[in-house]
């Protein structure tokens, strides 16, 4: 499955719906679900300026699943302005000229320790435990939750 490492407080704020755009600077005809990933580096500015207790986000780490519906260009920082509330983004940001346009986030019972990469990358999701250690059984038990035993 897809995944996409996004910096905390950003990262929290789209599981827990109130983020829906996330502004990047490339574009991307990626559709549909994809897996969160929490770098282990906190924006300690944001969490600051949105008022977020940085000892409760949690890093280097998966913490949930979102979907992308659709990619917004911008073309003007008003644009981006505009939309402040759905991407919480500073002008630091009015750079990126693209928003992934997110829906239906749900978060994962249990983070799965997991090593981010730029862009979008590939997380195999399998069906039993690949090996034993703790890292597998965490991610066989929550997928077996999220995907398989949710019925």
């Amino acid at each position: 499955m897809k995944c996409l490492s996004v910096s905390q407080p950003y990262a929290d704020l789209i599981i827990n719906g109130k983020k829906t755009i996330e502004l990047r600077t490339w574009n991307t005809k990626f559709r549909g679900e994809f897996l969160i990933h929490a770098p282990i580096k906190i924006k300690d500015d944001a969490c600051e300026r949105l008022g977020i207790d940085k000892s409760n986000l949690r890093t280097g780490v998966i913490i949930g699943k979102v979907e992308i519906y659709d990619v917004k260009s911008y073309n003007s920082l008003e644009e981006l302005k505009r939309d402040y509330k759905k991407h919480f983004a500073t002008e630091e940001f009015f750079r990126h000229k693209y928003g992934f346009l997110l829906k239906n986030p749900q978060a994962l019972r249990v983070p799965i320790p997991y090593k981010g990469s730029l862009g979008f990358f590939e997380v195999k999701i399998g069906s039993g435990p690949s090996n034993n250690d703790i890292k597998s059984e965490l991610f066989d038990e929550e997928y077996r939750y999220q995907w398989i035993g949710k019925h």
